[in-house]
């Protein structure tokens, strides 16, 4: 068994980070994740002297981490909305490149500089490829502080094993909220060995690797995005996570992923205990996202509820995956209003009455 803490959840997957052998941060501070920066910076380097530094910005940020994971370091950067999407054109470029690192956003209520309260709102960003051309990141969607932590070591690993960007899409309430957590233990810093990825010049043993995401010629960016798309393929057949819960007998099921989970969950209880049959279906990887899964489910049942906190992103690929089977509904609150068990319980008996 590992170290319990009670903890918040920045700073849980801060000290993830550490343990699981980060060799630089490079990030901004941004309410509501900035205690990541800050406990970074007060505990990183005196335990195994990995690089902790505050950028001149999130562009500044996500810039130095393709360069140090081109060098072959385990890197990570953390940011909040807005931060993110001043770092899409070097996530296209770190994704075009295949080259792993870890990105990390706790959503905050947009559009704009919007509220520092908790959202659902960049789901689209982070799932459908926020910055230029046809690449994915691989997404964990945690709803738990545990979660929070234990997604850092498992993203780093995926990032690793796809040469590919892993992101870990919070919100403001996860990360401020406290948890008990079991820590993992300490990974040593791979300091020695030199990843297959990096650039470290030639040697009377090794050619020179170059890397770049440009390809000038059309036919040699084809083979790229080939590629790519090949390697997708092998990551949505082998690393898709989705929890269910109560739907074997279930005729109604909600859909909801991290915050938002953890209210289905309560709703579905409400419910049961009135006596509807009410399910729960938490995508963890929101890319891949689990469409055989639902699919699956809803030859079998009435109705589907999405609900998120926007105004309706996760809904689409819902509805993708029902395919036509039965109703697909959403609800959400905006603005950083976390919506009640109560009033989607209310909306779930309305919706279903119209189904019978």
């Amino acid at each position: 068994m590992g170290e319990l803490r009670l903890m918040k959840g920045n700073e849980a997957l801060a000290e993830a980070a550490i343990r699981a052998g980060m060799d630089a941060y490079f990030g901004y501070p941004i309410t509501p994740q900035s205690e990541v920066l800050e406990y970074l910076t007060r505990e990183a380097y005196n335990r195994t002297q990995c690089t902790i530094l505050q950028a001149e910005s999130e562009i500044a940020s996500i810039n130095m981490i393709y360069g140090a994971s081109g060098a072959g370091a385990r890197v990570m950067t953390s940011s909040s909305s807005p931060g993110i999407s001043l770092m899409q054109e070097g996530i296209s470029y770190i994704a075009g490149a295949e080259l792993p690192c870890l990105l990390v956003n706790i959503n905050r209520g947009g559009p704009g500089l919007g509220t520092i309260q908790p959202s659902q709102g960049d789901y689209f960003q982070a799932t459908k490829g926020g910055g230029h051309g046809d690449y994915h990141l691989i997404v964990l969607a945690p709803a738990t502080v545990q979660e929070m932590a234990d997604f850092v070591l498992d993203g780093w690993q995926l990032a690793e094993k796809y040469r590919n960007p892993v992101m870990i899409l919070s919100d403001g309430a996860l990360g401020q909220m406290m948890e008990k957590v079991e820590l993992r233990e300490q990974v040593d810093r791979a300091t020695n060995v030199i990843p297959e990825w990096a650039t470290i010049g030639k040697s009377k043993d090794r050619e020179r690797n170059i890397i770049t995401s440009l390809f000038i010629q059309p036919e040699e960016m084809e083979r790229v995005n080939l590629r790519l798309q090949e390697k997708y393929k092998v990551i949505m057949d082998n690393e898709i996570r989705v929890q269910e819960q109560n739907t074997e007998d279930a005729d109604f099921v909600i859909v909801a992923y991290g915050l938002s989970a953890r209210i289905g969950r309560k709703v579905m209880e409400i419910l049961r205990a009135e006596g509807m049959k009410i399910g729960l279906i938490r995508p963890i990887t929101l890319w891949p996202y689990p469409y055989e899964t639902i699919g699956k489910v809803a030859g079998r049942v009435k109705g589907f509820l999405s609900l998120e906190m926007n105004a309706g992103q996760m809904v689409e690929d819902v509805r993708l995956a029902v395919n036509g089977q039965c109703p697909v509904g959403h609800y959400g609150r905006m603005g950083g209003i976390i919506p009640g068990p109560d009033e989607v319980a209310d909306v779930i008996k309305t919706m279903y009455a119209k189904i019978q």
